[in-house]
């Protein structure tokens, strides 16, 4: 066997591999005889189908299997010996496909394209200057922070007239062109958020109704052509939504109203256990300092943010684009030239991150350990829990649920790179100069958005 490498530049290659029978007939009549030991033919007593019988019928097909697992076995060891970093997955050249007998006596020759991981430098030190948010509480954010606590804490009425934030259960009805039912049309009975409708108009039109009052509903404008509210509103799939283009008759059934519950120890207590907070000064401080957790946590994902782009600036090389685009289109099937051609800009983004964060936790050993994997996936699981009871659940619990949660291998992939990517954050910010900046949060928000 023989496999050498021929360098096209310095992001491409072709590695090639020839074999003859000498290289594969063994491993073949191995494969031929261990199939005879187990074959079940007529004629024949179990375990004793001679290997030439086995080689008549299923020869070919046993040669095909071995080459391949030859080329893989081959390749794979070749990169690893040479330690070439590839990009994606070698792929056959193309248009070298070759017509063999596949007779046991033909002699192989398989060309690969393979990309490979450009060449560069990159260094952080106190030099790069980066701004590192100090995000402060408004009145505004906290005053909403509070409305909506209370709202989930609060108790239903049913006032005669609808307001503003009101829910209007309603049956919905299908319209034609002219006004009319639509005859077999969509009709399910659904609650309206009106804090949801978008269009002013809209939402004014749904304000002051009791129940019976009917109005026409321009459903697709009122939530912004947005098709997965329109299908969980008319229990349709999103592509009926989307192309949705009738009216529709609302006809209130009742009106519910949530509202705030009380600022009382029943309620604080509800909220963070029994005694942690007895008056409204400490309600307040500790919905404060959650907003605050929570805009530590933004703040450092535009920091995130910005060392991501910083990073993409501040080195500058090249990938062999047009390898990567024959990777991607030959292993998705479904992935159209349009597709692609939208897509790959931020394809090469990331990989070309992906080749920094990589290089950097190589350089500065900036290892990944199980422990660090399972203290963040701990983590994660304890803030969705927290979302549907802020008590949570006790430590036990939460460790037997995430064993569970990271046995499962993509799950561990991902919990696995979101460490990499913190380290690779940390050590950048331990590196580089910040400087602080305060800003209020309603105008980070709008920072944050762009």
């Amino acid at each position: 066997m023989n496999i050498s490498q021929e360098k096209i530049d310095n992001l491409n290659a072709v590695v090639k591999i020839n074999i003859n029978p000498e290289d594969y007939q063994p491993r073949v009549d191995k494969a031929i005889k261990d199939q005879a030991k187990k074959a079940k033919i007529p004629g024949f007593r179990p375990g004793m189908v001679p290997a030439s019988h086995i080689k008549r019928m299923y020869g070919k097909s046993i040669l095909v299997d071995e080459i391949n697992n030859m080329l893989s076995d081959t390749l794979n060891k070749y990169l690893e010996d040479e330690k070439l970093e590839v990009l994606g997955q070698p792929l056959p050249k193309a248009g070298d496909q070759k017509e063999y007998n596949w007779d046991f006596a033909d002699n192989f020759e398989f060309n690969y394209e393979v990309g490979l991981a450009p060449e560069f430098s990159i260094e952080f030190s106190a030099k790069d200057k980066l701004t590192q948010y100090i995000i402060k509480v408004d009145e505004e954010t906290l005053a909403s922070r509070i409305k909506s606590i209370r709202r989930s804490y609060g108790k239903m009425t049913n006032p005669d007239v609808s307001a503003d934030e009101d829910v209007l259960y309603s049956d919905l009805v299908q319209l034609s062109p002219d006004g009319s039912v639509f005859e077999d049309g969509i009709t399910n009975t659904a609650s309206v958020r009106l804090d949801q409708v978008k269009d002013e108009t809209i939402k004014a039109s749904l304000i002051g109704l009791k129940k019976g009052d009917e109005v026409t509903l321009d459903i697709q404008k009122a939530f912004d052509n947005d098709a997965a509210k329109v299908a969980g509103l008319l229990k349709i799939d999103e592509e009926t939504a989307a192309d949705l283009k009738s009216n529709f008759r609302l006809t209130v059934k009742n009106v519910n109203r949530l509202e705030e519950s009380d600022l009382n120890q029943e309620f604080f207590d509800k909220l963070f256990g029994e005694g942690t907070v007895t008056t409204e000064e400490g309600f307040r401080a500790k919905i404060t300092e959650e907003i605050e957790t929570m805009m530590v946590q933004d703040a450092d994902r535009k920091l995130q943010d910005d060392i991501y782009q910083y990073g993409l600036n501040k080195v500058q090389f090249e990938l062999p684009d047009e390898f990567l685009k024959r990777w991607l289109t030959a292993t998705n099937e479904k992935l159209t030239p349009e597709e692609l051609a939208g897509g790959y800009g931020d394809f090469a983004k990331n990989l070309k991150w992906t080749l920094i964060e990589n290089k950097i936790i190589k350089e500065n050993n900036l290892d990944v350990n199980y422990d660090e994997v399972f203290a963040l996936a701990k983590a994660r699981l304890e803030q969705q829990f927290k979302m549907y009871s802020p008590q949570g659940i006790d430590e036990e619990q939460l460790g037997q649920y995430t064993v569970q949660y990271l046995q499962n291998r993509e799950n561990a992939n991902k919990i696995f790179e979101e460490v990499k990517a913190l380290k690779v954050f940390d050590f950048v910010k331990s590196v580089a100069t910040l400087d602080k900046k305060e800003i209020l949060y309603t105008e980070f928000a709008k920072l944050f958005a762009q």
